[in-house]
């Protein structure tokens, strides 16, 4: 079972969103998936109460992360996504030790881009893959990205800190498809929103494979085999 954590210091980074639409993309290519809310505000359960389509289960955190996993093993479920709360790291730290990966969402802005700093340094003490996706920023021209991407890949890279080489734009798409408790791979996947969450799903399926067959690589005599 793989476990995507989206994690963030800071709030309004865009957990929630990002979540809502990956989980759904995954579901909508025939994965069996299941969402974890363990954020108290419960933006997701209120998404999914939406739902048309119920068969993308969701359970809450409330009795803690490990026994929630545990129903989505019992469930087979292929892919779980858990959203955490900025307020509630203790809840959030527990969810990063429980990922197969943990994705980080930052805004291109100075204090989004600080708060990644802690993110980072939690999965990397519990050995965690990691990457930072740019949410909400500004659409390209053409294929320029704005001045504000550029910089934010700038100072991830003097931090040796990993960020997809997409992006995830500000567009309205993303926010009124979740109003009906949809998403955008479902509603209107052959838009440009559409795109940028399939090019995101593709990089973290592609990034979770790789790390799936490290870990199943045999290992003699302290080398791989």
């Amino acid at each position: 079972m793989n476990v995507i954590t989206m994690a963030s210091r800071k709030g309004g980074a865009g957990k929630s969103t990002l979540t809502a639409h990956l989980a759904a993309f995954c579901h909508s290519t025939g994965h069996r998936c299941s969402v974890i809310d363990a954020d108290p505000q419960g933006s997701l359960t209120l998404w999914h109460s939406r739902r048309a389509d119920s068969r993308l289960t969701l359970r809450n955190a409330a009795r803690g992360i490990d026994r929630a996993l545990a129903l989505a093993m019992i469930d087979r479920c292929e892919w779980v996504f858990i959203d955490t709360a900025a307020s509630l790291w203790v809840v959030a730290q527990e969810a990063i030790r429980a990922a197969t990966m943990v994705v980080v969402p930052a805004r291109p802005g100075f204090f989004d881009l600080n708060a990644v700093r802690e993110t980072v340094e939690t999965a990397r003490a519990r050995n965690k893959p990691y990457a930072v996706v740019l949410n909400a920023a500004p659409v390209k021209r053409g294929d320029k990205e704005a001045p504000a991407v550029a910089q934010s890949r700038t100072f991830f890279d003097k931090l040796a800190i990993p960020v997809w080489s997409g992006q995830i734009s500000q567009r309205t798409g993303f926010v009124l498809t979740l109003a009906d408790g949809a998403s955008i791979g479902e509603t209107a996947p052959d838009s440009m929103a559409g795109a940028e969450m399939a090019r995101l799903w593709s990089a973290i399926e592609r990034s979770v494979a790789a790390i799936n067959a490290a870990h199943a690589t045999p290992v003699v005599h302290g080398q791989a085999a």
